[in-house]
C-alpha cells in the first residue's frame, strides 16, 4: 500500500507541475515561428492599399472582421476568437502600425484606415462579412461601415468615443475620470511622448491599462508591452492620436447619412459605457445597445463571456 500511495502521489505531483502547460496549450498563442497559433489559427501576412498587413485567421462559415485598440494587438480578442470560429470565419487584423503589420510614416486617418481593410477583403475574396470593432478598431469600423455598407452585415463596436461624432469630453474634470482620456492628449503632443516614453514603455502601459481595466490582471500586457517596444512600434500608435484633427473632419462628413446594418454596441460599466452606446445612435437607427456589468474598458479581454453572451445572438438571430 505504501509503494502503490508513492506511485499516486508521484502522478499527482506531475499533474500538478503539468496543469499549468496543459492549460496554456488550450489558448492561443501571441506568436509562433511556422506561423500556427493553436486552436486551428494560423497567422497571414498580405499587401492591402499599399501596405503589408498581418492578420490571423480561424474557422469557417460567414466572415466575420476583428479589428483591435491601442495599445493592443490582434491578441485582445484571443479569449473570444475560439467560440466564434465555431460557426464564423474568424479574421483578427492588426491595423496598420499595429503588431506585427507595417509601421508607414502616415495614412493614420481612420478613412484611409478602412480602405486597408476594405482592400485586404476584397484581395481575400470576400465580399460580405460582419465587423467587430473595439477601442480604435471601433474608430475604424465606423467609415468601413459608412463607406462600404453594401458589403457589411453586421456591426458590433466596443468602448470608446468617435471623433467627429461624440461630443468631446471637457478638459477639465475629476481626477479619476481625466486619468482615463490621458491618451487623447498626450498622444497627440508632437515629440514629447517619444522623448519621455522611450525605454520606458513598460511603465507607461501598465499606467494606461491600470486606468482603464476594471481587470487588468485579465489584460495581456505583457504582449502588448512586447509590441510596442520595438523601433517605431510606440510612434505608429501615436499616430492614430495625431491623426484625430482628420479623422474628425472626415467623420463630420460621413455621419451626414445613417449606417445601412444593424449595429450592437458594447459598454463596460466601468469603462467608455453609454457613450458608446450613444455615439452609435447619432449615426444609426438601428442600435442595440448594452453594458457588461462589473466590466472596464477592455471588455473582450476582462469580461469575454459576457461580450460573447451578447455578441453571439446578435451575429446569429
Amino acid at each position: 500500500m505504501c509503494a502503490r500511495a508513492s506511485i499516486l502521489a508521484t502522478l499527482l505531483a506531475l499533474v500538478i507541475v503539468l496543469a499549468p502547460g496543459l492549460g496554456r496549450a488550450e489558448e492561443l498563442h501571441a506568436t509562433a515561428e511556422d506561423g500556427n497559433l493553436g486552436l486551428g489559427f494560423h497567422s497571414e501576412f498580405a499587401k492591402a492599399n499599399g501596405v503589408r498587413l498581418h492578420y490571423v485567421e480561424g474557422g469557417s462559415g460567414p466572415t466575420i472582421v476583428l479589428l483591435p485598440g491601442w495599445p493592443q494587438t490582434w491578441y485582445t480578442f484571443r479569449k473570444v476568437m475560439p467560440p466564434l470560429a465555431k460557426s464564423h470565419r474568424v479574421i483578427a487584423i492588426d491595423l496598420r502600425g499595429m503588431g506585427e503589420s507595417e509601421r508607414p510614416d502616415d495614412g493614420y486617418d481612420t478613412r484611409n484606415l478602412a480602405e486597408d481593410i476594405h482592400a485586404l477583403m476584397r484581395g481575400l475574396g470576400i465580399t460580405h462579412y460582419s465587423v467587430i470593432g473595439h477601442d480604435i478598431g471601433m474608430w475604424v469600423a465606423y467609415p468601413l461601415a459608412a463607406m462600404h455598407g453594401d458589403e457589411i452585415d453586421k456591426l458590433v463596436v466596443s468602448e470608446a468615443l468617435i471623433p467627429g461624432i461624440s461630443e468631446t469630453p471637457p478638459m477639465l474634470m475629476p481626477p479619476e475620470q481625466n486619468a482615463g482620456l490621458t491618451q487623447f492628449m498626450f498622444n497627440q503632443l508632437r515629440d514629447l511622448p517619444e522623448f519621455l516614453v522611450a525605454g520606458r514603455e513598460a511603465a507607461y502601459l501598465r499606467w494606461v491599462v491600470q486606468h482603464l481595466a476594471f481587470r487588468p490582471d485579465r489584460v495581456a500586457v505583457d504582449e502588448y508591452i512586447r509590441a510596442y517596444s520595438v523601433p517605431g512600434a510606440m510612434r505608429a500608435g501615436l499616430a492614430y492620436y495625431r491623426a484625430i484633427p482628420e479623422t474628425a473632419r472626415q467623420n463630420a462628413e460621413l455621419r451626414k447619412s445613417k449606417l445601412m446594418m444593424p449595429v450592437l454596441a458594447i459598454g463596460g460599466s466601468l469603462g467608455a459605457g453609454q457613450v458608446t452606446i450613444d455615439t452609435m445612435k447619432v449615426v444609426s437607427d438601428q442600435v442595440e445597445g448594452t453594458l457588461l456589468d462589473r466590466c472596464g474598458h477592455y471588455t473582450p479581454e476582462e469580461c469575454p463571456d459576457t461580450f460573447l453572451k451578447r455578441v453571439e445572438p446578435f451575429l446569429n438571430p
